[in-house]
């Protein structure tokens, strides 16, 4: 997978080189190109912003950079000549994680981080007509750019590309996956810990009980925490937690 990034502050990806995605970057799984929209522009001081047409407060990023820009990357040999181009925006869709499997599949992602207070949107109906341009909120407030919003994007993303995560299996059993409840609680060595001990269950030995128990908690912590994901079928009172434990001593 190609992925472009397009920012005034591309110090901010630097991270991107870390841990599992800079071991795949390494591997070739991930090639992460990013990009100064500053040097497409040309005057003195490098502007990218003007005032807002009709007035207001703040500036807005001025549509001439992004075009040169991203025009040299939809040009370069190896893009995509079908690419997702996604602009960070809290007047976007919600990115979740069915949005992350999908663009996993794809082999071009290009994201145009915006600053101030947002990019002239001429920008995202030309390029709507060369690529598939989305615009995609993380969640429902405000950064200061677009650059946050990218790094989570892309950590969500690439850990699904085959080969980026060692253990496959350990992708099936996370929060928002499969089934869409959150993920159980998980606990290691020792089993005694400040007073507090790890669930008789999992030190059984019975993998159908520890299945069962695992089942039970992702149920509960989704009942609890975040109601609207569970299905129909599941959705009722909760039993409360100290009633769930006592119930499985």
């Amino acid at each position: 997978m190609r992925i472009d990034i397009v920012s005034i502050f591309p110090g901010y990806f630097e991270s991107l080189g870390l841990s599992l995605l800079g071991r795949a970057s390494q591997k070739g799984l991930i090639d992460v190109r990013v990009h100064d929209l500053r040097d497409a522009a040309h005057d003195r001081h490098r502007t990218v912003d003007d005032t807002p047409a009709g007035g207001g407060a703040g500036m807005v990023m001025k549509p001439e950079p992004w075009g040169e820009m991203l025009d040299g990357i939809l040009a370069s040999d190896d893009a995509d000549p079908d690419p997702v181009i996604i602009f960070p925006s809290p007047a976007g869709e919600v990115f979740d994680q069915r949005m992350a499997r999908e663009l996993a599949e794809e082999r071009h992602l290009v994201f145009g981080c915006g600053r101030y207070e947002g990019i002239d949107h001429r920008v995202f109906d030309e390029y709507s007509a060369r690529g598939r341009v989305r615009l995609v909120s993380i969640g429902d407030y405000v950064l200061n750019g677009g650059e946050v919003a990218t790094i989570a994007m892309i950590e969500a993303i690439g850990r699904l590309v085959p080969g980026v995560v060692g253990n496959p299996a350990s992708l099936v059993e996370e929060s928002h996956e499969e089934d869409g409840l959150l993920e159980y609680p998980s606990y290691t060595k020792p089993a005694q810990w400040r007073g507090h001990a790890v669930p008789p269950v999992l030190l059984s030995g019975n993998h159908a009980a520890v299945d069962a128990w695992r089942r039970e908690q992702r149920i509960e912590r989704t009942r609890e925490v975040r109601p609207e994901l569970l299905p129909p079928e599941l959705r009722g009172a909760s039993r409360g937690r100290h009633a769930a434990d006592e119930s499985r001593r």
